[in-house]
Formats: structure tokens, sequence, C-alpha cells
């Protein structure tokens, strides 16, 4: 006579086929994630020995005039700060602010193909426009070459870093006027950018002096090893009279030496902020004292 089956006794049963089986599932999701890790680390890894290897064995670059900070300063009127040029194998020499000064220092780490810089220059640059005008504020813009990859070969990013060195260098109190142009002008992501005759035409409507020089120096690239070495620097770190440690995205923008966490499109938050990091000394409409100056010689000649 056979016995009938216990109900509870196959419940139990299922719940433990069940429990073995979730088990086996998360054993089988934990190792292939932790796979994934181990290979988004080495290729990581393979990418950063890369730059290294890339920036060691290349040879060191001259950079721009008026960019040896990796940057240059503008300030009240749009007016330039002059510096000399860094030399093959110097180092650059970050800029030194006045400390007696009201005028509030911005710094703009910024590649031109970055869609979020454009959307920080449309909703604050009319403002850093007027800032700069009266002399409230000073503006670093350090121009940055990191989405090479998604210009469809033509490295634009690269180019038009390179076409705003070339400015900086023959015709720096146009500079911030390319500048904005640059990203207004802004082509669609990854497409392959504006080529080289179009960034000529902006460098005419910003009416920059030395219009022929420029034009040749964007065409052949000039400064485009500089560019690449520059952008080693700033995402090796750190970053110098600041809070941060490297650039890790861009548009990255500094107030007094701390970092705007805001969104780039959010003008009221961005306003916001400076104000905070400037403290009691900002005052849009003040006489400013003397722009921020570099502690190196301007060339002669």
């Amino acid at each position: 006579m056979g016995t009938s089956p216990n109900p509870r006794r196959e419940e139990a049963r299922e719940k433990a086929r069940s429990i073995r089986e979730q088990q086996k599932q998360l054993e089988k999701r934990n190792r292939a994630l932790t796979r994934g890790i181990i290979a988004l680390g080495s290729i990581a890894i393979i990418g950063i020995v890369a730059i290294i290897l890339t920036s060691t064995l290349r040879d060191p670059a001259s950079g721009p005039l008026n960019m040896r900070s990796d940057g240059i300063v503008i300030g009240e009127s749009f007016a330039a700060v002059e510096t000399a040029a860094t030399r093959p194998g110097q180092q650059p020499v970050p800029t030194v602010r006045d400390p007696d000064s009201e005028s509030i220092a911005i710094e703009l780490y910024v590649d031109y193909f970055d869609p979020l810089g454009a959307a920080f220059e449309e909703a604050n640059g009319d403002q850093i426009t007027t800032w700069l005008e009266n002399g409230a504020a000073s503006l670093e813009v350090h121009p940055l070459a990191i989405l090479d990859r998604v210009s469809q070969g033509t490295k634009y990013s690269t180019r038009a870093a390179n076409a705003a060195a070339c400015v900086a260098n023959f015709s720096p109190n146009q500079f911030y006027g390319f500048h904005t142009r640059l990203l207004s002008a802004q082509p669609d992501e990854n497409g392959s950018g504006l080529t080289d005759k179009q960034l000529v035409a902006l460098t005419i409507k910003a009416q920059v002096s030395e219009s022929t020089k420029i034009r040749g120096c964007i065409e052949a690239q000039t400064f485009a090893s500089w560019v690449s070495d520059a952008r080693d620097r700033a995402l090796t770190g750190p970053i110098p009279n600041s809070d941060v440690s490297a650039i890790s995205s861009t548009p990255t923008v500094i107030v007094n030496g701390q970092k705007y966490e805001g969104a780039p499109n959010d003008s009221v938050a961005f306003s916001a902020f400076l104000v905070r990091a400037a403290g009691s000394s900002f005052n849009e409409s003040s006489t400013p004292t003397p722009t921020p100056t570099p502690s190196i010689e301007v060339p002669q000649g």
C-alpha cells in the first residue's frame, strides 16, 4: 500500500530547489560582473599606460604666446594678459592672482566640441561678458582636446583648440570674441566638426589681426602637439590654485579656486555660486583693481 505525498514536504522541497536556483543565478551574475570589472579595469589601465607612453615618447612642444599657464587670461574690456610662450621641455607657469584685487577669477577648461561647453556659454556667456567688460571678473580659458574620437577622424577637438591657440598667439585681444564664436557655432556631436576654412572664417568675424598668419597656423596645426601636452597635464593634474586634483570632464569651471558643481546651463545656480565663492569682495559694477598678472616677463619684440 503506497504512501500519499506529504504536501508540506513537497512545498519545502520546492522552496529549496527555488533557493538553489536563485543562488546559482546570483553566483553566475556575480562572476560575469567580476569579469566585466576586470575587463574595464584592464582597458582603463591600458589607456592610461598608452597616454603615459605617448607623452613620454613625444617630443616636447612649444606653446603659443600668451598661454604660458596653458590658458589665456582675459581681463577688463576683453584685453588679454600677455606672457611668453612655453619652450620645449618647460612646464607651464600658473597665473599669480593679485591678492588685493576685487575682481573675481573664473577659470574655464573647455573642449570646443563638448555640447555642455556650448550650454554653459549659452546660459552664462552674456553675464560673463558684462563682468569682463566692466572689470568685475577675469576669465582664464584653457582649451582642451578630449573628444577627437567622436569627430569621424577629423580630430575636430584638437583643430579647434589649435585654432584658439593660434588666435591667442597672434591676436590675443580678440581671443574672447573668437572663443565665444567657437562655442556658439559648435557643430553637431558625433559629426566631423567645422572645417579649417570655417574656423578661419570665425577668426575673420572676430576681427583678428594677423589674419594671414592665423590662417596658416590653423591649416598647419602649428600648436597641435602643445594641445596634446596641455590636455595630458590637465587630465593628470593637479590643477594649480584650486581644490581640483585633475580635470575629469568639460566644462570644468573654477571660481576663486573652487570648482562649480552645478548644471552648466543653470545661470541662476552659477551666479549664486560665483557670489558665494567671491564673498563680500564681489561687486558686479565695482571699479576693478588691476587684472591678474602672471609671474613671468612679457616678451619683447
